[in-house]
């Protein structure tokens, strides 16, 4: 499947969160999308180097100027299970805006043609790094990294989009 890329109308999918309680529910993309302008960024799992100690942060740091830019959802999707999302998210107590959703069994990942087949290193298929603006629905911009790299898919990169 292509990559998503800008003009595409993003996907519907179902991710996965832990409630107040602790219990798995899930909700819909396009719930938290239509009619909204929303960023969605994705990493290749959480816990990992790139991912806590860059990626995530910058979206928590910057969130509030994205807001006063008129974004209204930031996102942050994985590949991992709500309960690994949950606990990693717990590792960010200064986040206010950066809502965490799991993509277990990453069928999300795969219908945004995002995927990374990480089986030779014992990762399995993991979701490649990648930001996206999106406006009612439709990709505005759409920043993905190929490999390991970090270079275009920082909240700095879309608020230079905005």
């Amino acid at each position: 499947m292509a990559p998503i890329t800008v003009g595409d109308a993003i996907p519907d999918g179902t991710l996965a969160y832990l409630d107040e309680e602790n219990k798995p529910q899930s909700v819909s993309i396009h719930s938290l999308s239509a009619g909204k302008k929303v960023i969605i960024f994705g990493v290749p799992g959480a816990f990992t180097p790139t991912c806590s100690l860059k990626h995530v942060p910058g979206f928590i740091e910057r969130a509030e100027e994205l807001k006063g830019k008129g974004v209204d959802e930031i996102i942050c999707i994985s590949v991992n299970d709500p309960f690994v999302l949950n606990s990693w998210a717990k590792t960010f107590p200064e986040n206010k805006h950066v809502k965490f959703l799991a993509d277990g069994s990453a069928k999300y990942t795969h219908a945004l043609g995002l995927e990374l087949d990480l089986t030779d290193k014992g990762l399995g298929i993991r979701s490649r790094r990648f930001a996206l603006l999106v406006e009612d629905l439709k990709v505005k911009v759409a920043n993905v990294e190929g490999g390991g790299e970090f270079t275009i898919s920082s909240a700095e990169e879309i608020i230079k989009a905005l």
